[in-house]
């Protein structure tokens, strides 16, 4: 048996967040509850690679796994979340986009406050799984190879200097990837990746393609629980995928117009 698991999609945490993230920021408050909740519920937090991993080799998955997932590297991932992943004794994964990190090795160009990579290396220190979400967050699926690999590269280059070793899971930044890109995140030596999707992970889906569900600031609390338990996903993401289905022809046009040109 394979049942399906939900892998939740966090971005910032943050009392204030900015225009630019508030959308897809938790507040503190709330993220907390949410952990309480999975944890008064007996559910059992993996990382991306511990899941992978157990699909790849069919080993049993714990009773009730769930993934914690922080894609872009907001700084209240370390202020805010981490204390209380402490307290619970949850395993969770950070997606960086390595270029917007505060320090040497970024541009500055994240839409919020980053974390620095002290923070990321006490993030990993505390068993944090760190994967990687590119270098400058762009559209993969729209860039040409050189600037995919680039990114790709670039991104696993950075994560294993500063913490000693290479990154093993990728998200895609939006969400977006394609079957050129799935390969050249394989060929890249990422052995999984996460896409969005809205919907539960399944074994089936493969390494390169396994779905997310978004939490956002507006997710309350009876809401996050039927995501957690895989309830009504489909009717609470329904007006998600008409905008991605419509948003993904008009991406395709793009696709065909540079090749053409």
């Amino acid at each position: 048996m394979n049942p399906p698991v939900p892998i939740l999609m966090y971005h910032s945490v943050a009392h204030t967040p900015n225009l630019a993230t508030r959308a897809l920021s938790v507040a503190p408050e709330a993220f907390a509850e949410q952990m309480a909740l999975l944890g008064d519920g007996g559910f059992t937090p993996l990382t991306t690679a511990q899941l992978a991993a157990a699909w790849r080799s069919s080993r049993p998955l714990p009773r009730r796994p769930v993934l914690i997932t922080f894609d872009d590297g907001y700084q209240g991932v370390h202020r805010h979340a981490l204390p209380v992943l402490v307290e619970h004794g949850f395993a969770a994964t950070l997606f960086v986009s390595t270029g917007w990190l505060r320090g040497a090795s970024g541009t500055g160009g994240g839409p919020d406050t980053m974390l620095d990579w002290g923070q990321v290396r006490a993030l990993g220190d505390a068993g944090v799984e760190v994967g990687g979400h590119s270098h400058t967050h762009p559209q993969l699926d729209q860039v040409g190879d050189e600037a995919l690999w680039w990114e790709l590269l670039r991104c696993k280059e950075i994560v294993a200097d500063e913490l000693g070793t290479p990154p093993v899971s990728f998200a895609y930044p939006y969400g977006y990837s394609s079957r050129r890109v799935r390969r050249a995140v394989r060929e890249a030596g990422f052995a999984q990746s996460l896409a969005v999707g809205n919907a539960l992970a399944r074994r089936r889906q493969g390494p390169y393609a396994l779905r997310r569900v978004t939490v956002r600031r507006t997710t309350g609390i009876d809401e996050f629980a039927r995501l957690a338990d895989g309830r009504t996903i489909v009717r609470t993401f329904a007006g998600d995928r008409a905008l991605t289905k419509g948003y993904a022809v008009v991406r395709r046009a793009r696709q065909m117009y540079r090749k053409a040109t």
